[in-house]
């Protein structure tokens, strides 16, 4: 029943807060519609506690730095987008071109400054993630990135791409990772919903200057390892490593090598 009801609290708060965005990108600069998605992320993270029962705690905003950084996060649901928009400021991020394709999305993207790239990666998304990426960073704004690119079940990692690395050299901006065990109370696209305690978690930044292997595998294993910690702590059970899963329009799963 909970879920239920938030499904439809989720649909209907969306379709207003839709139009009141589209709306909102006619009017001049970015401010207004920002404004509209940042209380439409505050009312869904209300109604994730109140309806379906998951309170989030949110931890380590102490390792957020002052002025533009980027946020690299485990994507474990639909629900970390609405977490990072409600609690950072001035925030930007990172999407493909996919979501271009619904009405009045593409409006709304292009006000807000998003990051649109192709979602099917290459030479050409990097030039064109770093040529957007440029303006953001020089307005001082905060970058929200996933770096694995899709969306994983708990216990799951797809591979980590390396448009992040890029823009930290580029720009020279510290790269805040983050954790969560969101996934075990709302999993991915599930309309199902479990009650309890989640928690998302900024992890301490990782300074731009690394060669690209080391900051990969620093900010995989950072990620991964917390998650991990988090997952096992929402369920009671030893921490166990992430399963490898590779994206070819569905998944494979491969070998499990995180700590």
């Amino acid at each position: 029943m909970r879920s239920a009801l938030f499904n439809i609290y989720y649909w209907v708060l969306s379709i207003f807060y839709g139009l009141s965005a589209a709306l909102s990108a006619l009017l001049p600069g970015r401010k207004p519609v920002a404004f509209a998605l940042r209380l439409y992320s505050q009312r869904m993270i209300w109604a994730l506690r109140a309806i379906a029962g998951v309170k989030i705690d949110l931890k380590g905003q102490e390792n957020l730095p002052q002025g533009a950084f980027i946020i690299a996060a485990k994507h474990h649901s639909w629900g970390d987008g609405f977490v990072m928009f409600a609690n950072v400021e001035n925030l930007s991020f990172v999407t493909g071109d996919h979501l271009e394709k619904f009405p009045l999305v593409g409006a709304i993207l292009k006000k807000l400054g998003a990051i649109v790239v192709d979602s099917c990666g290459g030479p050409e998304a990097r030039k064109a993630l770093s040529e957007s990426a440029a303006q953001v960073a020089a307005e001082g704004r905060r970058i929200l990135i996933y770096p694995e690119g899709h969306l994983a079940a708990p216990g799951e990692r797809f591979r980590y791409r390396t448009g992040v690395y890029y823009m930290s050299q580029d720009f020279g901006l510290p790269v805040v990772p983050v954790a969560t065990n969101l996934g075990c109370f709302w999993k991915q696209q599930d309309k199902a919903k479990t009650a309890g305690q989640a928690t998302v978690e900024f992890l301490p930044p990782i300074a731009p200057g690394l060669s690209k292997a080391e900051f990969m595998a620093r900010m995989e294993e950072v990620i991964e390892t917390r998650t991990n910690q988090l997952i096992a702590q929402a369920r009671g059970e030893p921490v166990k490593s992430s399963v490898l899963v590779e994206w070819n329009g569905r998944r494979n799963v491969t070998v499990a090598t995180t700590a």
